[in-house]
């Protein structure tokens, strides 16, 4: 079983294809730091599929295909099976407020991935993207289009697809997460399952307090825990504490009575508050409550619901793992947490100083890995027992 991973960022979601045990072939990253996340994680099985760079280059996309050949060859296979592809969502995300019209552009890197699955034609294909990612517009060589028509253009001939707006909350994931999944199966596989019965199961939510309770407060600015790296109190100007100490779950610092303590800066000895341009900055979240959605600014409070529930910070590294279901073997860098757990204090500041931006935007670009793992599976089961399709043909979207 193997599986091609694009625009995989530091390939938090599609390590589930490596818990279910798939080999990886091939996986693109246009920043190194990612990709060395990816590295450490021992992704592939040959290291030519490591390919850093921008896929629409041609020689980037000489040395993708090169490295599928180098495995087929390696394997004496014929079949890719898998193609998982993310491509940046910056121009699609209704949370982005810096929108401009060169993100037309930018989501046109979708086109660029369903190129590659018509070439590769792989058995399966999984993307992932948010809620908006079928209506948004593209250009497909030189022409405007919504993403959902560059689908039926490119892939409609040779796939059965389905595309399916969830929130990931409801399916295993220990954080709220509502994005687009779209599943295709190739056509001559279409007698044995529908891409239906590839989607994730569903199972019933969790609350912020099972999933990260256990973990021991973190009172002191900059404190680290001594027996994980990654439970750390990030720092922050320490006049903004007053502005969180105060308020309640729920509550946001532009709550505050007190104008002092609400999100304001120095301007001219006079108080010049901030804008508030979302309702969830500098907001605190709910103990009993399912876990907000990981953004990738996660490391400031003036961020989307960043606040912990009771400590004066933002959600440690250790926590948002534990949010986006990123399992316990999974590494950030190539030395074990042990070796880093040993560190001195000093140390550890360094590495955090050093490695903590990177994890933190893998982490908030990431899908949780338990739903990546849950596809993962059910193509597992189809590969290697010729799982047949519980659907009827008249749910079939293409024929």
């Amino acid at each position: 079983m193997n599986y091609i991973s694009l625009f995989s960022a530091g390939g938090v979601g599609c390590f589930g294809f490596k818990q279910a045990g798939f080999d990886g072939v091939a996986t693109s990253e246009l920043i190194e730091r990612r990709l060395n996340v990816q590295k450490a994680n021992n992704k592939l099985k040959y290291a030519e599929g490591y390919i850093l760079g921008d896929i629409t280059q041609e020689d980037v996309k000489k040395q993708l295909f090169e490295s599928i050949d180098l495995f087929k060859k390696k394997e004496n296979i014929s079949d890719i099976d898998v193609i998982i592809f993310t491509p940046p969502c910056q121009g699609m995300s209704v949370a982005n407020h810096k929108k401009n019209d060169g993100t037309i552009d930018k989501n046109s890197l979708v086109v660029e991935a369903l190129e590659l699955v018509k070439q590769i034609k792989p058995k399966f294909f999984v993307a992932e993207n948010v809620r908006a990612f079928m209506n948004t517009k593209c250009i497909d060589h030189n022409q405007e289009k919504k993403i959902k028509e560059a689908f039926v253009d490119w892939l409609s001939e040779d796939y059965l697809y389905e595309d399916e707006i969830i929130n990931f909350k409801d399916y295993g994931a220990n954080s709220s997460r509502t994005r687009t999944l779209v599943i295709g199966v190739r056509k001559d596989l279409k007698n044995m399952v529908h891409p239906l019965d590839l989607f994730p199961s569903k199972e019933k939510e969790t609350n912020l307090r099972d999933v990260i309770g256990h973990l021991p407060k973190l009172e002191k600015m900059g404190d680290i825990y001594s027996e994980d790296i990654y439970h750390n109190f990030k720092a922050y100007r320490e006049d903004m504490r007053c502005w969180i100490s105060d308020i309640k779950e729920g509550e946001s610092a532009f709550d505050n009575e007190d104008i002092t303590k609400r999100p304001h800066r120095i301007i001219d000895g006079e108080i010049v508050p901030n804008v508030k341009k979302n309702s969830s900055k500098y907001t605190r979240q709910y103990w009993d409550k399912v876990g907000p959605c990981v953004h990738t600014r996660n490391d400031i409070m003036a961020s989307q619901n960043t606040v912990h529930p009771e400590d004066d910070r933002v959600f440690s590294i250790r926590e948002l793992m534990l949010m986006m279901n990123i399992p316990n073997d999974f590494k950030w860098v190539e030395s074990d947490e042990e070796y880093l757990n040993n560190l001195t204090f000093e140390e550890k500041e360094k590495f955090l100083k050093d490695n903590e931006i990177n994890i933190r935007q893998c982490i908030g670009e990431a899908i949780p890995t338990i739903i990546i793992q849950k596809i993962a599976n059910n193509i597992k089961d189809v590969l290697i027992n010729g799982k047949k399709t519980k659907k009827t043909s008249g749910q079939l979207r293409f024929m």
